[in-house]
């Protein structure tokens, strides 16, 4: 299985993330330190280079540029809120949403708000 989500191509940095920085977790949640007998490497790195141990190292370089993750984030909700990929036109309405989360504390409800308020969310095609 890991080498199947190692072969995938990753689309976005947050799927990159989540696979490197959890290791420790099973394909059903479960805390896990061995794997096939063999200690798992918990190390990881994020997309400006950075390095990282374990979740709690993941979470504390999250932390440090919050408004990366924010804006990840944003995009997947986006692609769902609109029923289609984010497109290029859409990131001036993406880094607008984040700007106004920053000013929330990043509050989750903050972006729901700035997704359904978005110019692209009020004018998408029905289905």
């Amino acid at each position: 299985m890991k080498e199947k989500m190692d072969a995938r191509s990753c689309g976005g940095s947050a799927r990159s993330l989540r696979i490197r920085g959890s290791k420790n977790f099973d394909a059903i949640g479960r805390w896990r330190t061995v794997e096939d007998g063999q200690p798992i490497d918990a190390t990881g790195g994020l997309p400006d280079g950075s390095k990282f141990t374990g979740v709690s190292g993941l979470e504390q370089g999250l932390l440090r540029r919050p408004e990366v993750f924010v804006g990840t984030l944003t995009e997947k909700l986006f692609t769902f809120a609109l029923g289609r990929g984010v497109e290029y036109y859409d990131a001036p309405a993406v880094r607008k949403i984040v700007r106004q989360a920053k000013g929330d504390d990043f509050r989750f409800t903050s972006i729901i708000l700035g997704i359904v308020n978005s110019t692209p969310f009020i004018m998408r095609n029905s289905l």
